[in-house]
């Protein structure tokens, strides 16, 4: 692995070489160390996002700004990307990426690097994560899905990503929240704060409940708390939380995504291959020699 970094560049062994991840500057970085005659133009048709990219909602009224801009003055940096079986996938520049194809461009300049599933994974979460770009809920799922897959402790990962133990815990104690609570959060209704004090409560009717009544009442974080203890609302034993993860999926999670290049999650018993368009699932059908009758 130590090889492999080395030979990514300076950026990106920096990167993840230091104890504490600093994305800052290490597009910079790659972009500095590439010859020009290296920087290459890709079709847009032929990049799929980051499988490992943690955001799910993007600013439309953002991206579309960024597209007239990008219709005046075209992309002033690369996008970096990987090679994959069929195209390319994205490690840095969804935004980029995202706004092009708004603005109506074919092609997008872009710098190609080898990277292991590992590091696009760290990437994806790290780049969203220092730039701000993650809502709570999308934040607790990024940090959940690495601490599983790398066996990191709560501990370690709060180093390796510049956090506190305390900050890892309570926002991955969000993700046992009720899942209309979580929309919630995701939409901004209700603030880190509030989620944190509803996270630590074990009826999901009474989380249901308290979290209507901080968006009709306007009640403040401290509110809440006091609500939360006046009312002595059953609260959740403090059991370590353990991810449970098959490392047999993860195996076949790695040959399945080498095989159709996407990615691929396998758990409770269903096996889930998500697709960007119908041309990338008409691919993804076709590799897996499967055709509908009469087309």
């Amino acid at each position: 692995m130590e090889t492999k970094r080395k030979a990514l560049g300076k950026g990106l062994e920096q990167l993840f070489s230091n104890e504490v991840i600093d994305f800052d500057n290490f597009e910079r970085k790659i972009v500095n160390e590439t010859k020009e005659s290296d920087i290459v133009e890709i079709p847009l048709t032929e990049i799929r996002s980051n499988p490992y990219q943690p955001r799910k909602e993007f600013d439309e009224k953002s991206l579309s700004e960024f597209a007239e801009s990008i219709k005046e003055h075209g992309v002033i940096q690369p996008i970096i990307v990987k090679k994959s079986i069929k195209g390319y996938e994205l490690i840095a520049g969804e935004r980029r990426t995202r706004a092009s194809k708004m603005a109506g461009k074919e092609t997008i300049p872009a710098i190609i690097r080898d990277m292991s599933d590992q590091e696009m994974m760290e990437i994806a979460l790290i780049e969203n994560i220092q730039r701000e770009d993650l809502n709570p809920i999308e934040e607790a799922e990024a940090f959940n899905k690495i601490i599983e897959t790398s066996n990191l402790t709560q501990e370690e990962a709060a180093r390796k990503f510049g956090k506190s133990r305390s900050y890892i815990t309570n926002i991955l104690g969000l993700l046992s929240l009720p899942e209309s609570t979580k929309k919630l959060v995701q939409e901004g209704k209700i603030s880190m704060g509030h989620a944190r004090v509803l996270s630590k409560l074990s009826d999901s009717n009474q989380i249901d409940n308290l979290a209507k009544r901080i968006i009709e009442e306007g009640l403040s974080v401290r509110e809440t708390e006091k609500i939360t203890s006046s009312q002595d609302l059953p609260k959740k034993n403090k059991i370590k939380r353990e991810p449970q993860y098959s490392a047999k999926h993860t195996i076949y999670e790695g040959i399945m995504r080498e095989k159709i290049g996407t990615k691929v999650k396998i758990s409770s018993k269903k096996i889930e291959i998500p697709f960007d368009s119908d041309n990338d699932l008409d691919r993804i059908l076709d590799i897996l020699g499967i055709s509908m009758d009469g087309e």
